[in-house]
């Protein structure tokens, strides 16, 4: 019950609630209730801790049915099972004062594990997306979304240090000055974790500027039936554009440089059909800057499969260089084991062709600028978005279309990855979304702008071009897979040296 309450705790430290110090508790909750047993019962205790947690983080998925969320989170709780268990085995080794490192390297490599896997992982409810606005978001420049992980853990852990020196002195007759170094010591680090984001540098300063639009055209409804008509969406986003270019001729608004829609603004391939390509042309030829157009668009070589793209739309030469999703959304976007699957889930017939993945970053130029794409929950994936900085990128451009999760807190949690990736990148992060949240993300993640969800709007902005890189960009995952190997490691230490114990018991 207690891991349970736990589990439920870090939920609300995710958006739409954002209540980032409970992540710390529930770090420190979830190794004292696995602090001292067997792996077996860590396992049950991390599993019911990760149940609970991940029902509420993704509630949002009840728009598809509720088998799904249960289903989902049965699977991602899977592995904080596997790090209770790794938790109750490290809680055993000597040297209690590092407790709290193995702790939070565990943390880390439950995190690895579950980015990866299965089908290409799913990276939703990492510690480091709870602490977006924190002391610990500034450490993202130096290592990433894996750094700030491994400092929250390391703060819960040591917390959690500390509350259990403190009740092993009152059950021992009650406290003494050397009975409590210990939990001073543990204390210690709690605040010089805390404070160490303080210290770090966020670069900010630009070589240079570009004035961009971003188009969000709105949707028919929310839900899984949020396409509506043909050509709506993508009417919507003319019409939202062509109102802007008469509000730049009449001196309303500055004329832009770039204009960005959204993934999915044209809900029918510009290429197969000509209404579709003649209403994107227009409203370019009418706001007269290139258009970072979502479409759409069949497999020009393999029949039946569709690309996710963002398409470089210029008004005098049309459509140019483009970008395809590297990263398709399994049973979203693509159905693994199509054929045995559908027929016991009819649902997944409402995905009746499969997504193609592209095969490169997507650094794209759009008139002054050199933008990175990444299509919707990419941004979640480290690799792809340092990948895309690393390439060229001096801004980041997140194309999404929420509308299917719509109110539903899903935008809201998309959104803090914005923040965080603008920080562990030096870049501003623009977010064009259908429906919303679309937004400006500066690049020390301050939100500049953002609309609201289920209007249209458009958001007009400066924003800083960047070429410099941050220690995270060029040090990659070697962060990450130094603190996951340590973690592995330190329960395979803990297996030999608890092996070893038995065999003494035995006399061998």
């Amino acid at each position: 019950m207690l891991a349970a309450v736990s589990g439920l705790a870090l939920g609300f430290a995710f958006p739409p609630f954002g209540v980032w110090p409970l992540s710390l508790a529930a770090v420190a909750a979830l190794a004292l209730l696995t602090h001292g047993r067997t792996a077996r019962q860590g396992a049950w205790t991390g599993f019911a801790f990760g149940l609970p947690f991940f029902l509420l983080l993704l509630k949002w998925l009840s728009v598809v049915g509720w088998d799904a969320v249960v289903g989902l989170s049965v699977i991602e709780a899977a592995f904080l099972a596997l790090m209770g268990a790794g938790l109750a085995l490290v809680s055993r080794l000597p040297v209690p004062a590092l407790w709290p490192l193995w702790t939070a390297c565990l943390w880390v490599t439950e995190e690895w594990a579950r980015d990866r896997a299965p089908f290409g992982g799913f990276p939703w409810g990492r510690l480091a997306f709870a602490n977006t606005g924190t002391p610990y978001t500034p450490l993202a420049a130096l290592g990433g979304a894996p750094l700030v992980t491994f400092a929250v853990a390391l703060t819960g852990g040591a917390l959690a240090s500390a509350v259990l020196v403190l009740w092993r002195l009152r059950g021992a007759g009650g406290l003494s000055p050397r009975g409590v170094l210990p939990a001073a010591g543990a204390v210690v680090v709690c605040a010089a974790v805390t404070a160490a984001g303080f210290a770090v540098p966020i670069p900010t300063a630009a070589d240079d500027s570009v004035d961009i639009a971003v188009v969000q055209g709105n949707v028919q409804q929310a839900g899984m039936d949020f396409l509506g008509r043909p050509m709506m969406i993508l009417n919507n986003h003319v019409k939202a554009t062509l109102d802007l270019a008469e509000d730049v001729e009449a001196g309303r608004i500055a004329k832009p440089d770039l204009v960005i829609w959204p993934e999915n603004a044209s809900d029918l391939d510009p290429f197969q059909y000509r209404e579709a390509y003649a209403r994107i042309d227009e409203a370019v030829k009418a706001i007269g800057v290139p258009v970072l157009v979502g479409a759409l668009v069949d497999h020009p070589t393999k029949q039946g499969y569709v690309q996710n793209q963002g398409i470089v739309w210029d008004p005098r030469s049309g459509p140019g260089a483009s970008y395809t999703k590297q990263h398709p959304v399994p049973f979203g976007e693509y159905v693994p084991f199509r054929r045995q699957l559908s027929k016991i889930i009819t649902r997944l017939q409402r995905v009746p062709r499969d997504f193609y993945p592209g095969d490169h970053t997507g650094v794209l130029k759009v008139g002054p600028a050199r933008l990175g794409d990444v299509i919707c929950f990419e941004v979640a994936y480290d690799e792809i978005v340092r990948d895309t900085v690393n390439a060229g990128a001096r801004a980041i451009v997140v194309q999404t279309n929420n509308a299917t999760y719509g109110r539903s807190g899903q935008p809201e949690q998309q959104l803090v990855m914005s923040k965080l990736r603008a920080i562990e990148h030096g870049r501003p992060v623009i977010t064009a979304a259908t429906s919303g949240i679309s937004a400006v993300v500066s690049p020390d993640g301050t939100i500049e702008q953002r609309t609201k969800e289920f209007t249209q709007d458009v958001l007009t902005a400066r924003i800083p071009l960047r070429d410099g890189t941050t220690p995270a960009d060029r040090v990659g995952a070697i962060p990450e897979w130094v603190l996951a190997m340590v973690g592995v490691l330190s329960c395979a230490a803990a297996i030999m040296i608890g092996r070893r114990g038995r065999m003494d018991e035995k006399g061998q």
